[in-house]
């Protein structure tokens, strides 16, 4: 399936690159139709602007026509700032025109939270795909191509000055030409384009993602998401850029936890909504950030520094206090200080003279401002474990001048922390013009520089394994389907479940379902004490809180004293449960326990869980999740994501586990997940056992859960 056709993607240049533009409701009345007429006329001679409105036979100047109809040409783009009720009739002139492009400032659409107005944009999207006209919007403020100094916006801020290699796609108008543009002004940093996308009827954040990815002069994209109405789209596009080099950082709305549901599986309880994205961020290298000055300064540094050469940093400055506390920083973000060569250090203790200290971080005190201070930045950044240097300073014109001579001569990474006032000096006017990426605190400059060391490794390591995929479903598989639905149920028992897992290489305990106590005695003989006695029933998820599971049964005696006991306590504490039997299952040993789970969000699709496993798996909640399938590789991450892998590698005297078994059945249950996408409703398989290396793993209890 393609997602993104040639004629999308055109018509998206032609929004950021207009020979001309209509503007419907533009009015001399300094309000929405107003500004985006004013900011439009600021591009004459370079794009033809009309203004469209009947009231008018002039507008600041411009010859107002009574309609799109009556247009000496056919423009380019059409924005339209109407009420939300006249927006689709002017859409059709528009295509009739044969404009192929809006931009749909008017709101009054699907964010009133009434029926009717979600109807009306449900209308103007249908519109949009049907007729090829693509649209931006509606409730938005427009775009612009800074680069080209072209502003398709009715908001009254634009910015001069600065274009760069930063391309920011923003769902909230107000927030892009507000805070982010005056952010990105007072910071120096250079954009590309700025994009406002509003309610997304149409266009969305992937769309001119995807555009940014092929734009040559765009080389990060940064992006500020209330919501996914594609969130699949969202992950191909991240793919995309990955493939390409281009990191995407991200501001996305919902940290706190909205989307409460009840669940019968412990991986349900796990899993929400923002979790999920946090970890599909984290598998796509997508970089998600919590604030304007992280996304703005993030973007910048990736956009104006190099892949960096080793992991270590330098830290200098005139100042002690400053240099402890950006070390501190530092050091709480996993960033290596290597320690400085006796070289080095004979180099700095030769220009400070017994002043400050020569360590990393240096404090050179005044030499910082000084002829020699380039002999202590080379000595630092020269070291063959240091690949990024940073300078903490308010410097005079001099040091600034050395700084960015220092960049060019070096392909290692250079960032600046100005620890001044945040005015218009000229030194920081300087940096900014030099596209020195900046800082302003301690922890923002540490979060910055860790970004930039992850996203790289991550790349690395993603290129060289590439992306995952699922083989087809096999005819095994498709039986051990049919069979489970052929039960007519949506929940499974625990033998149920088993049968079905295994027919994807998920390990399984040796067991028999017993339909009366003589026959689990049976079982138990053959299958060798000790033993394990369960109810099996589809309607008991969890056994334990139940009562109706025995553990180490040694004798043929125990196992019918279990039974009993067992079958009393569905009578008291289920007494409508079906009941296929009593699980006579091997007592499996010598392991550590984890959860498996397969979740599945109505935008993400399927998602794997791995974590600490056992009843008190919701309490620790020491779990990794990835978006499915995954590689041996992303497998792998996981499980040493959890707090619980130092059991698994071996803890005070007990052996190691097998690791790469248990890698091999994610990777097989990430299968299972994409195989049954849209029948699957839940699955929790816990505990696994990871056995000692070479032993493998076993599955010992499975509940899954089909959809109706």
């Amino acid at each position: 399936m393609t997602i993104w056709t040639k004629d999308q993607m055109a018509s998206i240049h032609t929004m950021l690159n207009p020979k001309s533009l209509a503007i419907v409701g533009a009015t001399p009345r300094q309000q929405y139709g107003g500004r985006m007429l004013n900011a439009a006329l600021r591009m004459k001679g370079r794009v033809n602007v009309y203004a469209v409105n009947p009231k008018y036979d002039e507008i600041l100047g411009v010859k107002s026509y009574k309609n799109i109809t009556e247009l000496p040409e056919t423009p380019d783009v059409v924005a339209v700032v109407v009420p939300y009720n006249h927006v689709l009739a002017t859409l059709k002139e528009a295509h009739a025109k044969g404009t192929r492009a809006a931009i749909v400032i008017s709101a009054g659409f699907s964010e009133r939270g009434l029926s009717d107005r979600a109807d009306l944009q449900a209308e103007v999207a249908k519109y949009a795909r049907e007729s090829g006209l693509r649209i931006s919007g509606p409730n938005c403020l427009g775009l612009a191509n800074i680069r080209d100094d072209i502003w398709l916006t009715s908001s009254s801020r634009q910015m001069a000055g600065v274009t760069g290699k930063v391309g920011l796609v923003c769902q909230s108008g107000a927030t892009l030409f507000g805070p982010f543009l005056a952010r990105a002004a007072d910071s120096g940093m250079g954009l590309s384009y700025v994009v406002s996308t509003g309610n997304e009827a149409d266009l969305d954040f992937a769309d001119f993602a995807r555009y940014l990815i092929d734009d040559e002069g765009t080389t990060v994209i940064a992006g500020f998401v209330e919501g996914f109405k594609n969130a699949q789209k969202f992950i191909e596009v991240a793919k995309l850029a990955a493939e390409r080099g281009k990191p995407i950082v991200l501001i996305k709305i919902g940290r706190s936890d909205l989307g409460k549901r009840a669940a019968s599986s412990h991986t349900a309880a796990l899993t929400g909504s923002d979790a999920l994205y946090d970890a599909i961020c984290k598998q796509y290298g997508v970089i998600r950030v919590p604030s304007y000055d992280d996304l703005l300064e993030v973007a910048q540094l990736l956009a104006q520094s190099k892949k960096p050469k080793q992991p270590g940093i330098a830290v200098v400055s005139h100042s002690g206090g400053i240099c402890s506390l950006t070390a501190d920083m530092c050091g709480q973000q996993g960033l290596d200080l290597p320690v400085l060569s006796d070289r080095a250090l004979g180099v700095i203790n030769g220009v400070i003279k017994g002043f400050g200290w020569a360590a990393n971080p240096a404090d050179v005190t005044g030499k910082a401002n000084s002829d020699a201070f380039p002999e202590i930045m080379d000595a630092m950044i020269n070291e063959p474990g240091v690949g990024a240097l940073a300078i903490a300073s308010a410097g005079k014109e001099q040091q600034i001048d050395q700084i960015i001579a220092l960049r060019a001569r070096t392909d290692k990474n250079v960032a600046y922390m100005w620890t001044g006032t945040r005015d218009t000096s000229a030194s920081l006017t300087k940096l900014k013009q030099a596209g020195v990426p900046l800082f302003y605190t301690p922890d923002s400059l540490a979060r910055g520089l860790r970004h930039l060391h992850d996203y790289h490794a991550w790349h690395e390591k993603r290129m060289a394994n590439g992306f995952a995929s699922a083989p087809a479903i096999n005819a095994a598989q498709s039986a051990a389907l049919a069979n489970s639905q052929a039960l007519k149920r949506n929940a499974l028992s625990e033998s149920e479940s088993k049968q079905l897992i295994a027919a994807w290489g998920v390990p399984i305990s040796m067991e028999v379902c017993a339909k009366d106590v003589e026959a689990a005695v049976k079982a138990a003989e053959k299958i060798g004490y000790p033993v394990v006695l369960k109810a099996d029933s589809p309607d008991i998820p969890h056994k334990t809180e139940a009562g109706v599971v025995r553990l180490n049964l040694r004798t043929a005696d125990e196992v019918r004293a279990a039974h009993a006991a067992i079958l009393a306590n569905v009578r008291a504490n289920a007494p409508k449960a079906t009941l296929n039997g009593v699980l006579v299952q091997e007592m499996v040993g010598g392991g550590v326990e984890v959860i498996i789970g397969v979740s599945y969000d109505a935008q993400l699709g399927p998602t794997i869980l791995f974590g600490t496993g056992g009843v008190m798996v919701e309490v620790y909640k020491d779990v990794a999740m990835r978006h499915c399938p995954i590689t041996p590789a992303e497998a792998h991450e996981m499980i040493h994501e959890v707090k619980g892998a130092k059991l698994l590698q071996g803890f005070r005297g007990k052996p190691a586990c097998d690791i790469d078994a248990l890698a091999k059945v994610l990777v097989n249950v990430s299968h299972l997940a994409v195989h049954l996408n849209g029948q699957l409703a839940e699955l929790d398989i816990n505990p696994v056992l990871v056995l000692p290396k070479g032993q493998g793993v076993k599955a010992v209890d499975a509940l899954v859960a089909l959809k109706g």
